[in-house]
């Protein structure tokens, strides 16, 4: 598997993260399509995890004051529980630590928790909530940086 990243909103990598955004999220979940594309796709680095080529799952991290929130994690519906959510966080974690990031902040997909926990994110005390229709909760995963 081939993990790709970039900031630029023009290039492939970036055409192949809306392309499954919109698989997953649109067709699969029935995210309302405004709400998938944001103001703040210009801000993050995206993440996009490679088959034999194909591309199966995405990820984004925006920055913020305490590190980075990790959002837009979807994988081909076809390829999950092959490792490529995994790959793909774990590709996340370094990239933060990497830059000196404390922390990553996610709102999980309630279903999601599992395997959320799984990689090492707790629940913040925050409550549930919903967003685009579907139920999350906070997770966080604090970092060390690499030295």
């Amino acid at each position: 598997m081939e993990i790709r990243t970039t900031t630029h909103l023009d290039s492939a990598t970036y055409a192949d993260a809306l392309t499954i955004r919109r698989n997953v999220f649109v067709s699969e979940q029935g995210v309302d399509p405004t709400l998938e594309v944001d103001a703040d796709e210009a801000k993050a680095t995206y993440f996009v995890a490679y088959e034999a080529g194909l591309a199966v799952g995405c990820g984004r991290l925006l920055p913020e004051s305490y590190g980075y929130h990790v959002q837009r994690v979807a994988v081909e519906k076809a390829f999950r529980h092959r490792g490529v959510g995994k790959a793909l966080l774990d590709a996340m974690r370094v990239f933060a630590q990497e830059v000196g990031a404390n922390e990553l902040r996610l709102g999980a997909q309630v279903q999601a928790l599992g395997f959320y926990k799984a990689l090492g994110y707790t629940p913040t005390p925050k409550p549930e909530f919903t967003e685009a229709g579907i139920q999350h909760r906070e997770m966080h995963l604090l970092l060390r940086s690499k030295s």
